[in-house]
C-alpha cells in the first residue's frame, strides 16, 4: 500500500523519457468525438424501458395539504405515479441518504412533489402537468442579506471548522495605522453543466443497476442502497463518461432514487432526466455570500491582523455552508488571524458543493480587498503579497509541503508585461475603451483520499486497469494509462482503462480535487506490485529490473503471461501527510480587460495564469483544465447569477439562454504555464490536485483590472455594466472626463 507517512523517494516515473507529463492526446477522445462514448441516458436496456418526467413545487415554503393525480395516472400511456402517498419506504434524510418524495412538506420552490412513468417522454411529461397539488402555503425566506442577523454557526465542513482565531484581530484593528474593512458579495450559482441529471434504473431480481450522471459512484452506490433500504452489494452504478458535474453530481439526486423505486415497482427500467429548468432547483447550486473582510497594516505592508467573516445560505435541515474564509486561513502571514462563517436558513433549493466550494467565491472577495489595500498604501499589489508571504501556515505554523506563490507572480508579472500597468485607474485608452490590468493570487487545498485499483497483465500484451474513479471531461482516462504504462514499459495503446463502475475498486470520486492524486497513487501501488510478480517470473531482482518495451530483464510479458494472464491490487491512502504538512497548489492570475466609456461594458482582452500542482500529469489535460477554471473565473466575475424572485423563491433564469457563463466570444486570449515542481508528501506521482485550481482567484484579477481601467470599484458580482455606469454616476474614484488618453500596454 501507498502511505505517504514518510515522504516519496526516487521512483520509476522519475526516469527521463516515459510518457507521464506528455501532451498525450485523450485516449477516450475517438469515443466522444465519434459520439461512441455511453453517456447515462444512452445506455439502451434490453428490456424497452419506461421513461420518467417530475412535477415539482409551486410555493416555497408549507406543506403539500393534497394531491390530485388521477387525472395523470389516466392519461396516454401512464403507467405510475409517484407522490410521498405512494413511494416506497426509504431511509431519514442524513448526510449519506438521498429520499425523494418523503413527506408533505415543502421547503423550496422547485422541490419533487411527484414522479410520472409512462411509455413515452412526451406522455410522462404531459401527463405531469395534470396533477394538481393544493398547497398550505406560508411566507419563505429567499434574501441572504435580509436572513443574515438570524444566520448561525454551522458544523464543521470537511473537518473545517466554521470558526477560527490567532492572535487577536479585533483589538490589532482597532489600533492599525492602516486599515481596511469592506464587505463584498457574490450571488447564487448553478453548475450549468451539459448534460443533465439523468438515470437508467434497472433491476435483476432484487439487485439495482444504475447507469447515471454521477461523479463518485462508490459514495453513490452506498448512498442509493442505505436510501432504499439495501445491502450495499446489490446496488451498482455506471458512470463511465459524465457531461460535467462541477459538483452537482457528487451525490445521487432524485433522478437515480426515483428511477430506482419506479423501475422496481413496474418490473421494467426506467429513464429519468431533468429537463434543464428542473437542474437548477431539484439538484443543488452554489449559495449566495456576503463576506466582510478587515485588512490592518503597517505603512511598510506587512499585515497586522486578517479578519474574514462569510455568510452563506441553505434549505431548512442542511447544514453545508460555503466556506468562502477558508482559503484565507493559509494565505497570507499575520499575527493576528481571524475567519468565521455563518449560515442562514433559506427557503431556496439545496446549496452544496460547487467548482472549488469556499475558496471560488472567498478569493473574489479576499483578492479584490488585498488590491484595494495595495492601493491605499500605494504599493505595487504583487509587492504587497510578497511582502507578506510566509514561511509556514499562517493559521497552525505547520510546514507547506510545497509553496511557490511568489514564483508563480513573478513569472506571470514578466509574462504578461505587468511592468507597463498605470497604477493610477482610468489612465489607459484605446479608442473608445478603456483598458486596465488586474492580478490575483490562487490557492487550493490538495486533498488525497483512500482508494483501490486492480492490474492484470494478458496473455495479449494488454494491461487492464480497473478503478471505479469518474471521468467527468478531465482527462481521468489517459493519466491514469500514462502512470501505468510508464511503470510497465508499455506503449500507452496496450492499456485498457477500466473507470467508473461501482463494482470495480474503490475510489473517493471526481470531486475535490482529489481523483488523480487518489487514483492514480492506487493504480501505482497496483503496477509496482505487477512489477515484483513479473520480475519474479522472470528470475530478476525487483530492485533493479528494467520495464521496457513489453519486456523485463529482456524477456517478453507475452512469455511471462503464456500460462495465463498475471495480476495485482493496489491501495493508497494519504497516511500523515495531511496532518503533518499544509497541502496546497498554487498560481497567480493576470487580466487585461476593456471597458467602454459610453455603455460601461467589460470585455477581456487577455488572460494568462501561471501555477504550480507538483508534476505535471499530463501537460494537454492540464492546460485544459486550468484554462477551463480559469473561464468559470470569467464567468462568476462578470455575467453569472441566479436571479431568485424575491417574492417566491424562483429561480427566474433557469435555463442556458438567460443564465449566463463565458462562452468563446467572451474569451479572445488565454493561456495556462505550469512551473516545474515536485512534491514528495503529496502521492506517489508527487503531483498535487488541479482540477479546481483554475477557478481560485480567476475572477478577482478580472475585477482588479476592471478597477484599474475605469476608477471603480464593484464589490458586487457579478461586475455588470449597470454598476459601472452607476459608479460613474456616482463620481466614484474619479470622473471619465479626468482621464487622458493613453497608448494600450498589450
Amino acid at each position: 500500500m501507498i502511505n505517504l507517512n514518510t515522504p516519496m523517494g526516487d521512483t520509476p516515473l522519475d526516469a527521463p523519457g516515459g510518457l507521464l507529463g506528455q501532451s498525450i492526446d485523450r485516449i477516450d477522445g475517438p469515443l466522444k468525438v465519434t459520439g461512441h462514448a455511453p453517456y447515462a441516458y444512452e445506455f439502451h436496456p434490453r428490456t424497452t424501458p419506461a421513461y420518467g418526467y417530475l412535477a415539482l413545487a409551486t410555493i416555497s415554503r408549507g406543506r403539500l395539504a393534497e394531491i390530485d393525480t388521477s387525472a395523470a395516472e389516466q392519461a396516454p400511456g401512464v403507467l405510475l405515479v409517484l407522490t410521498h402517498k405512494s413511494m416506497p419506504s426509504q431511509a431519514a434524510a442524513s448526510s449519506d441518504t438521498a429520499p425523494q418524495l418523503a413527506g408533505d412538506q415543502i421547503r423550496f420552490r422547485g422541490q419533487p412533489i411527484a414522479f410520472v412513468v409512462a411509455e413515452s417522454f412526451e406522455q410522462a411529461r404531459s401527463a405531469s402537468r395534470l396533477i394538481r397539488p393544493t398547497y398550505a402555503a406560508e411566507t419563505g425566506a429567499h434574501d441572504l442579506a435580509a436572513a443574515q442577523q438570524a444566520a448561525f454557526v454551522p458544523k464543521p465542513r470537511n473537518g473545517s471548522a466554521p470558526d477560527t482565531h490567532k492572535g487577536d484581530a479585533e483589538a490589532a484593528f482597532a489600533t492599525a495605522p492602516v486599515k481596511l474593512d469592506v464587505t463584498y458579495s457574490t450571488p447564487a450559482q448553478s453548475h450549468a453543466m451539459m448534460e443533465p441529471h439523468a438515470t437508467l434504473a434497472i433491476w435483476d431480481g432484487d439487485r439495482l443497476t444504475l447507469f447515471t450522471a454521477n461523479q463518485n459512484v462508490t459514495a453513490g452506490a452506498a448512498i442509493v442502497a442505505k436510501t432504499l433500504g439495501l445491502p450495499k452489494e446489490k446496488v451498482r452504478v455506471v458512470s463511465r463518461f459524465v457531461g460535467g458535474g462541477f459538483g452537482a453530481k457528487l451525490q445521487p439526486q432524485a433522478d437515480a432514487i426515483l428511477a430506482a423505486a419506479a423501475a422496481r415497482l413496474l418490473q421494467r427500467p426506467v429513464k429519468l432526466a431533468l429537463a434543464r429548468p428542473q437542474v437548477f432547483t431539484a439538484t443543488t447550486h452554489r449559495s449566495a455570500t456576503i463576506q466582510r473582510i478587515r485588512l490592518a497594516a503597517e505603512p511598510d505592508g506587512a499585515l497586522l491582523a486578517v479578519a474574514h467573516e462569510a455568510w452563506s445560505g441553505n434549505t431548512s435541515g442542511q447544514d453545508s455552508f460555503e466556506g468562502a474564509a477558508l482559503a484565507t486561513r493559509n494565505i497570507y502571514a499575520t499575527p493576528n488571524l481571524l475567519t468565521a462563517h455563518r449560515l442562514s436558513q433559506l427557503d431556496l433549493p439545496v446549496a452544496s458543493a460547487m467548482r472549488a466550494p469556499g475558496e471560488a467565491v472567498g478569493l473574489l472577495a479576499l483578492e479584490c480587498a488585498v488590491d484595494e489595500l495595495a492601493e491605499t498604501l500605494g504599493m505595487d499589489p504583487i509587492e504587497l503579497r510578497v511582502k507578506n508571504e510566509p514561511q509556514a501556515d499562517p493559521q497552525d505554523g505547520k510546514p507547506f509541503s510545497t509553496r511557490s506563490l511568489v514564483p508563480c507572480m513573478r513569472k506571470g508579472a514578466e509574462l504578461f508585461g505587468w511592468s507597463r500597468r498605470n497604477k493610477a485607474p482610468g489612465q489607459v485608452r484605446d479608442g473608445e475603451w478603456l483598458v486596465g490590468l488586474g492580478m490575483s493570487a490562487a490557492i487550493r487545498g490538495n486533498p488525497m483520499r483512500e482508494a483501490k485499483a486492480h492490474v492484470e497483465l494478458g496473455p495479449d500484451g494488454v494491461l487492464l486497469v480497473q478503478n471505479s474513479l469518474t471521468d467527468i471531461g478531465t482527462g481521468t482516462y489517459t493519466i491514469l494509462a500514462q502512470i501505468a504504462a510508464d511503470l510497465l514499459g508499455l506503449p500507452i495503446e496496450r492499456v485498457r482503462m477500466q473507470l467508473g463502475d461501482s463494482d470495480l475498486p474503490i475510489s473517493p470520486g471526481s470531486g475535490g480535487s482529489a481523483g488523480a492524486n487518489s487514483s492514480g497513487s492506487a493504480v501505482y501501488d497496483a503496477c509496482m506490485n505487477l512489477r515484483d510478480a513479473l520480475a519474479r517470473r522472470a528470475g530478476v531482482d525487483p530492485a533493479n529490473a528494467v520495464f521496457a518495451k513489453g519486456a523485463v530483464g529482456g524477456m517478453p510479458f507475452s512469455q511471462l503471461t503464456a500460462a495465463g494472464a498475471i495480476a495485482a491490487d493496489g491501495a493508497a491512502d494519504p497516511g500523515d501527510s495531511r496532518s503533518a504538512f499544509t497541502q496546497q497548489s498554487f498560481g497567480a492570475h493576470f487580466a487585461e480587460v476593456g471597458v467602454n466609456e459610453v455603455t460601461g461594458e467589460i470585455r477581456l482582452r487577455r488572460m494568462l495564469g501561471v501555477f504550480t500542482a507538483g508534476r505535471i500529469l499530463n501537460a494537454k489535460t492540464a492546460r485544459s483544465q486550468a484554462i477551463g477554471g480559469m473561464v468559470f473565473g470569467i464567468g462568476a466575475a462578470l455575467m453569472e447569477e441566479v436571479a431568485v424572485d424575491a417574492r417566491d423563491g424562483d429561480f427566474v433564469n433557469n435555463n442556458l439562454a438567460e443564465y449566463h457563463v463565458a462562452t468563446h466570444a467572451d474569451v479572445p486570449r488565454i493561456d495556462a504555464v505550469f512551473l516545474y515542481e515536485l512534491d514528495p508528501h503529496s502521492s506517489a506521482m508527487k503531483s498535487k490536485g488541479l482540477g479546481e485550481l483554475g477557478i481560485c482567484g480567476a475572477g478577482a484579477s478580472v475585477a482588479n483590472a476592471v478597477y484599474n481601467a475605469t476608477g471603480v470599484r464593484i464589490r458586487d458580482y457579478p461586475l455588470t455594466l449597470d454598476k459601472v455606469l452607476q459608479g460613474w454616476a456616482t463620481g466614484q474614484k474619479q470622473q471619465r472626463s479626468a482621464l487622458s488618453p493613453k497608448r494600450s500596454p498589450s
